[in-house]
Parts: structure tokens; C-alpha cells; sequence
């Protein structure tokens, strides 16, 4: 099968679910954007300009802000000494598919988390939290929906509670990933991951709560 992500949350910051792009205020010097993350922040089988990271680097530029071209980070292009003016995490199916215990998830999550505030120079302000998508509404995770679901409610559960209390800005696209039976078009064609349709809709969401 394809993995729904490809690592878990502890290797997270080592691995290809990063990207990083500049964003420029019109106004200002140039700023950096980190996505964390995994496959979803990737864009697992659908194109580059459909990914939601790139897709919100498109919709800033309509708000009026000049964003330079994505580029994907590997391991030896990134410094644990790099800073951004704008981070996001995205985290956590991996630790759900793979049976990974849900205790371990919080611990990781919330070092993870700190090290995405020290990443954003400090500033909690300029970090937010994605939920985790529901892959049970694909194709792929239909057979065990309500088992995928159970679990993964229960991890976003966890990073909710650890963003809200660290005073991060937490945004819910669940329930957006949970049209994906019923709107087929939402599904990317390996029949798992989001298509670039479904990723516009969370940007929607994500840019109404960085207003």
C-alpha cells in the first residue's frame, strides 16, 4: 500500500515533510514560511501547485503579499539554527496507522511543538496547528472508518488540548477531510490522500484564521 504518511512524529523535523518558501509583505523585509510535516503537508500524489502549503502561499499573495516559489527541504539543506517568520505542524497519522501508542504521540508532540516556537524565533503568534485529515473517509480507509476515525479523534484530541494550552492558534480541517466519501472529487486519485480540491478548502479555513 501507500503509507499515508511515510515517518512517524519522532522523525519528523529529520525528514521531507518540510517545506519552506519565502513570503514577502509588500511593505516589509521577506519572511519565511516552514510547513511541517508529512505527506499530507507534501502533497502525496497530487500536483506541486495543488499542495496546501503552495496553495496558501497563492491565496497570501492575493491578500496582497509577495510569496517567492516553494522549495522542498531535504535533511542536509536544513540547520536546526534556521528561523521563519511563519511555521505550521502538521503531524500525527503516521503515529495512528502504525499502531504507535497515543502517550507517546503527546510527549512527542508537544517537544515538537516547542521546537516549532523556537523555529518561529520565539514568537508563538507566527506558529499554528493543523488538525489531523480523517483517512477513513477515502477509499482506502472505508473498510475500517470507524476504527481510523475512534483513533485519530482521539490524537487530535491530544494535540488540541497541548496547542491550546501553549496559547497556539489551532485550526480543525477534519471535518473537511470527512467529505470525502460523499464528494469523491475531494480524494486524490491513489484513493487516500486529499486532492488539490480538498487542500483549497483548508486554505480557506487557515487563511480565515490568519486574518
Amino acid at each position: 500500500m501507500i503509507n499515508p504518511v511515510s515517518y512517524t512524529l519522532a522523525g519528523a523535523i529529520a525528514i521531507l515533510g518540510m517545506m519552506s518558501f519565502a513570503v514577502t509583505n509588500l511593505d516589509q523585509h521577506p519572511q519565511k514560511y516552514l510547513a511541517l510535516g508529512d505527506s499530507y503537508t507534501i502533497g502525496e500524489s497530487v500536483a506541486e501547485k495543488d499542495r496546501w502549503p503552495v496553495q496558501l502561499a497563492n491565496a497570501l499573495r492575493h491578500k496582497g503579499k509577495s510569496v517567492g516559489e516553494p522549495t522542498i527541504i531535504a535533511t542536509t539543506g536544513w540547520r536546526t539554527d534556521d528561523e521563519y517568520d511563519l511555521v505550521s505542524l502538521l503531524i500525527g497519522v503516521n503515529n495512528q496507522y502504525q499502531g504507535r501508542p497515543a502517550a507517546q504521540y503527546e510527549i512527542e508532540f508537544e517537544a515538537l511543538l516547542k521546537n516549532a516556537v523556537r523555529l518561529a524565533k520565539g514568537k508563538k503568534e507566527n506558529v499554528f496547528v493543523v488538525s489531523i485529515p480523517d483517512y477513513g473517509y477515502t477509499p482506502f480507509g472505508k473498510p475500517t472508518q470507524s476504527q481510523i476515525t475512534k483513533e485519530l479523534d482521539h490524537f487530535n484530541e491530544i494535540n488540541k488540548r497541548i496547542t491550546e494550552k501553549a496559547g497556539i492558534s489551532y485550526i480543525n480541517i477534519t471535518d473537511i477531510s470527512r467529505l470525502g466519501l460523499e464528494q469523491p472529487d475531494l480524494v486524490a486519485g491513489d484513493g487516500l490522500h486529499p486532492s488539490g480540491k480538498m487542500y483549497s478548502l483548508w486554505v480557506e479555513r487557515i487563511v480565515e484564521h490568519l486574518n
